[in-house]
């Protein structure tokens, strides 16, 4: 960071340059910048007022040391900082599965709440279903950390309606929910398999 002084204090402070008894290494230079040495090379910038007169005229200018850095900032109002690298299909790969996921925990938070249901109280499924949606609703969260993170843009679609009734017939509430969860988990597979 560099301190530039105005010339009119270059007289003043040529004057004092042979006066070192508050700085001993510094040495004047002909811009008026003050320049402390250590050992054979500069490393750091100083300036000095004459007496407790207060130093007008100092120039600072902070911006012209990062301009190089400033100029690789993205100027304009939507472009993220954070992408590099990040290919399009990628994010939307990342989109998709982010439905997937809040649309399974919506399906398992709907057989929560049938199993839990005082009329069929299978207290067991109810706490696995509930356990699972929540797991399923971690997952998506983590996926839109990381779309954020990578400088995507996380964009939800709208969740399908799931059932609400589970009883079946033949195989009973129990046995006909898990042969949906089992079904859908295989139509998922071959779904993530496909597209690999």
């Amino acid at each position: 960071m560099a301190l530039k002084i105005s010339p009119a204090f270059s007289s003043i402070l040529a004057s004092r340059a042979g006066d070192n008894n508050l700085f001993p290494s510094v040495s004047s230079t002909s811009n008026s910048v003050l320049r402390l040495k250590t050992g054979s090379s500069p490393s750091a910038l100083v300036c000095r007022a004459a007496n407790d007169k207060p130093l007008t005229g100092v120039v600072f200018q902070p911006f012209e040391e990062v301009k190089k850095e400033l100029d690789l900032v993205p100027t304009t109002p939507n472009a993220s900082l954070a992408r590099h690298k990040f290919v399009d299909d990628c994010e939307a790969a990342i989109n998709e599965q982010i439905n997937v996921e809040y649309n399974v925990s919506y399906v398992y938070h709907a057989m929560y709440a049938y199993f839990d249901r005082d009329n069929v109280a299978l207290k067991g499924l109810a706490k696995f279903f509930k356990e699972s949606s929540v797991e399923e609703r971690e997952h998506a969260e983590k996926l839109m950390e990381y779309q954020n993170k990578r400088g995507g843009k996380v964009k939800l679609q709208s969740i399908l309606m799931p059932l609400s009734e589970f009883d079946h017939a033949e195989k009973g509430d129990a046995l006909y929910g898990m042969s949906l969860i089992s079904t859908f988990w295989a139509i998922w597979v071959e779904a993530c398999t496909f597209s690999a």
